[in-house]
């Protein structure tokens, strides 16, 4: 394995709140294009090609890949930071903090922006709004009027509930939608959970409504047709069997040994490796557990960094 260490803060994240809506059943799904998108639920982000942001609806179980072109442009370079960004935010948007989401944020690779997803509201009347924060701390609203879009479904998404599985055969069952997710709880939404763009692919992790619930989709872009993807399970050190219902929360790609591969973590907490050449739609798929974090814990990213020539892994 290639030598590098995990510099890992795990952190609670809150909750999702909004109406779920019918739970959809297919083996494919195609893709639609349009003009200025509407969301039910935004949340995981990711960045694509130029020009391009990908942008999930947990709720519909859907991403959109959002054409923003000179958007994505025209503010200062970099960002700085707001100190209580979430007043700021919530003020710019005419609502108290405490009714106020921020569901992901990514920065820009080109323009070192960040980009937030946040919803407006905590109830069933609740926006979805993108934002953006420059070098100089200016936050802006991103209009979505007139905004070029490709839109695809999630196939096989998944039931209401999940169960969480533990030791001696128990399980817990656990909300999957925005609606039904307690703000202040530990797992959160688990329709879409991750998303990155590698190499022509978006690579987004969830959980399905198969018997192997777990899955790792791998989506060419641009959009055309998505597959229902392949099953991945874990061993989990902490509750001493193989588990097929917890998803990936979070992943990034890294090389190990010459070979391409996804290191993820999930709840609770593995460090796991999936080569990425195993991810075959329709198949299954053991990862190999490389690290245990602890239990009640959950990371909310990770990202890669270099530091006196050595690589780490940021959870």
């Amino acid at each position: 394995m290639s030598k590098f260490r995990f510099a890992v803060l795990l952190v609670v994240v809150l909750g999702l709140s909004l109406a779920v809506a019918g739970v959809r059943s297919a083996e494919n799904s195609e893709a639609t294009t349009g003009v200025t998108p509407e969301f039910q639920h935004i949340n995981k982000l990711a960045f694509g090609p130029e020009g391009v942001l990908f942008a999930a609806d947990a709720q519909e179980v859907s991403i959109t890949a959002l054409h923003l072109g000179d958007q994505m442009a025209g503010g200062v370079p970099g960002t700085q930071d707001v100190a209580a960004i979430d007043q700021k935010v919530a003020g710019l948007l005419g609502i108290d903090a405490g009714n106020l989401l921020i569901t992901d944020m990514v920065v820009d690779p080109q323009t070192r922006n960040t980009w937030l997803s946040v919803m407006r509201g905590m109830d069933a009347d609740a926006v979805p709004v993108l934002l953006r924060v420059d070098g100089a701390g200016e936050i802006e609203v991103v209009s979505f009027d007139d905004v070029r879009y490709t839109r695809i479904g999630v196939p096989n998404p998944p039931p209401a509930a999940t169960p969480l599985e533990l030791a001696g055969g128990r399980s817990i069952p656990v909300p999957n939608y925005p609606d039904q997710v307690d703000p202040a709880g530990l797992i959160g939404v688990q329709t879409i959970t991750h998303m990155a763009y590698i190499e022509g692919n978006l690579f987004v992790s969830g959980l399905s409504n198969e018997e192997f619930a777990s899955k790792m989709r791998v989506i060419p872009y641009p959009f055309r047709v998505a597959n229902a993807g392949t099953s991945v399970e874990i061993y989990h050190g902490s509750h001493g069997q193989l588990e097929t219902f917890s998803p990936v929360f979070t992943f990034v790609p890294y090389e190990i040994d010459g070979e391409p591969s996804i290191v993820a973590s999930y709840l609770c907490t593995p460090l796991v490796k999936f080569p990425i050449a195993a991810l075959e739609p329709g198949s299954k798929i053991q990862g190999t557990t490389i690290a245990e974090f602890g239990n009640r814990n959950r990371p909310i990213d990770m990202i890669v960094y270099e530091k006196d020539g050595q690589d780490y892994i940021a959870a």
